[in-house]
């Protein structure tokens, strides 16, 4: 058993800002990251664009991003939430400059402020096309110096501790449900331990893994919202799964796709179908920089018009050298496989990208549990409404580690370690005997998901979902009884719940709004709000 005062899950933006905020001000407490990977290996790895704020209050304003976040959120943002983060998010900025990121300037020193669909006004600061990788940079060796933090790496974490575990019924009206800490499969040792902490901060990403085709790592498998499910906490506007339109098409190629930021048309490029004829502006008076609800869906129609498996981005007629500079890692990557962005165009098509929803947070980043927090792209804020408004993610995620950072720092003089939790239960299991029960399952879920939960939907298709997802559900979980866990069954496990937490959001949202496309329900509803599962 480890003892640890905070426990983090997940060592990306959110968990490491978060981490860094606590080891500073409380030097004599322990902090224990976990991540199932390495430490570097997170969804803040691979966002490429940028992070929005205004931060030229001469050609911008606060009240200009807040509109541009509520116009995209499609009428369910929290507005409250909204605004803090916006106007809270220029020092968090401010802050991690202090850290040691750094964002491309100008020769005079003014930053290089990009503009992305949705917004009003350039202000996307980034750092070539990795400003994700290089702030993940800064928090990792900023990190480093604190002895304080023990970072543990290739840990899998299976369940939250609960009074669950002790032998209480635990149900969704259960009043005071608390977090010990956490059960833990040691990819080292393949032993499970116990980690029991005061507070829990969940920073587990997104869950883009249950799609065929994902800009997502393989890591991005849901688990801190299937945890907080199965210990009964509240999850909401999981139906609001955001396809980034513009993923690098590699035929035959499925699972973890290139993606081609939104910073791209926002300097300029062009969608075009294959006739070569540019389409936005048959969809959307803002054409190519509409949000990016709207430009996924206009290119899965442009697809169905002309059957094709992608459309194209034209970059020909932008200046060049300011390409290459602030796109290396896509002109590369063109360049791999024989596109010369200067003469080709760039097959692309959408991918699923982002989930709005998730574990339900107040303002604070405090979960339906107690003593257990969740931040970053595993937490529903309310900042997102029914859809994300580009680069605000990055932004959500140091606002709401530093909110809960503050509350946590309170609380935890008054949080006990609780001593008396069992030992993981590994009676009656035995070793895996073929893993294609487990790899079969999962390609059945992610052909399903794509085919019937995609960009648009309809209720026969979300019935036809159900159905299949609860056969996995249950083949999956009398293998789990009897088989020794492993990080690919949980995983498995994980997005059976997520996928199934997605379609009963959908089916209970009797509309269409936002990232959520119903055939069946063209219209919105003014009375309906959040989905809470």
């Amino acid at each position: 058993m480890r003892q640890t005062d905070f426990l983090v899950i997940g060592s990306g933006i959110a968990g490491l800002t978060y981490a860094l905020k606590i080891a500073q001000d409380f030097p004599n407490k322990k902090i224990t990251i976990l991540t199932k990977a390495n430490s570097d290996e997170t969804n803040t790895k691979y966002a490429q664009g940028g992070i929005a704020a205004v931060m030229n209050l001469d050609a911008d304003s606060f009240n200009k991003h807040i509109e541009d976040t509520l116009i995209a959120g499609d009428g369910i943002c929290n507005e409250k939430v909204v605004e803090l983060v916006v106007k809270e998010g220029v020092e968090r900025i401010e802050e991690m400059i202090s850290w040691g990121a750094e964002f491309d300037k100008h020769e005079g020193g003014d930053f290089k402020l990009g503009k992305e669909g949705g917004h009003s006004e350039n202000r996307i600061l980034h750092h070539k096309d990795v400003t994700g990788l290089e702030m993940e940079r800064a928090l990792l060796e900023s990190i480093k110096k604190h002895k304080n933090i023990d970072l543990i790496s290739h840990c899998f974490v299976l369940d939250l501790i609960t009074q669950h575990h002790l032998g209480y019924l635990v149900t969704k009206s259960t009043p005071d449900i608390e977090c010990y800490g956490v059960y833990v499969l040691n990819l080292e040792n393949k032993k499970i331990e116990k980690i029991i902490a005061k507070i829990t901060m969940l920073a587990t990403g997104g869950n883009g893994q249950v799609y065929r085709t994902t800009t997502n790592p393989t890591i991005a498998t849901g688990d801190g919202v299937a945890m907080v499910y199965r210990a009964k906490g509240r999850i909401e506007n999981m139906e609001f799964i955001q396809f980034h339109p513009t993923a690098l098409y590699e035929a035959g190629v499925k699972g973890h796709s290139f993606l081609i930021t939104e910073a791209v048309r926002g300097d300029g490029a062009i969608l075009r179908n294959s006739n070569g004829e540019a389409f936005m502006q048959k969809y959307d008076a803002r054409k190519d920089l509409a949000p990016r609800d709207i430009v996924a869906r206009a290119i899965d129609q442009e697809m169905k018009i002309n059957g094709t498996e992608f459309v194209y981005l034209d970059c020909r007629e932008m200046d060049q050298e300011n390409f290459k500079a602030h796109f290396p890692n896509i002109t590369n990557k063109c360049l791999s496989m024989g596109i010369d962005v200067a003469k080709d165009l760039i097959p692309v098509a959408p991918a699923a990208h982002y989930s709005c929803g998730g574990v339900k947070t107040d303002e604070w980043g405090r979960t339906s549990i107690r003593n257990l927090f969740a931040t970053g792209e595993c937490g529903s804020t309310g900042l997102h409404g029914a859809n994300r408004l580009a680069s605000n993610s990055l932004l959500e995620a140091m606002v709401f580690a530093h909110r809960s950072y503050l509350v946590a720092s309170k609380e935890i003089e008054n949080i006990s370690f609780r001593n008396d939790i069992p030992d993981w239960n590994m009676e009656g299991t035995t070793a895996p005997k073929e893993m294609i029960l487990i790899t079969q399952s999962l390609k059945e879920l992610k052909l399903l998901m794509s085919d019937y939960v995609g960009i648009v939907r309809n209720n026969e298709r979300l019935q036809r979902a159900n159905r299949r997802l609860d056969l996995l559900h249950d083949e999956t979980e009398r293998l789990y009884e009897k088989t020794e866990v492993s990080p690919q069954l949980c995983e498995l496990r994980n997005m059976i719940t997520v996928a199934y937490l997605i379609v009963k959001s959908a089916e209970l949202r009797k509309e269409s709004r936002g990232l959520h496309f119903n055939t069946d329900f063209p219209y919105k509803n003014t009375l309906l709000q959040n989905t809470v599962l």
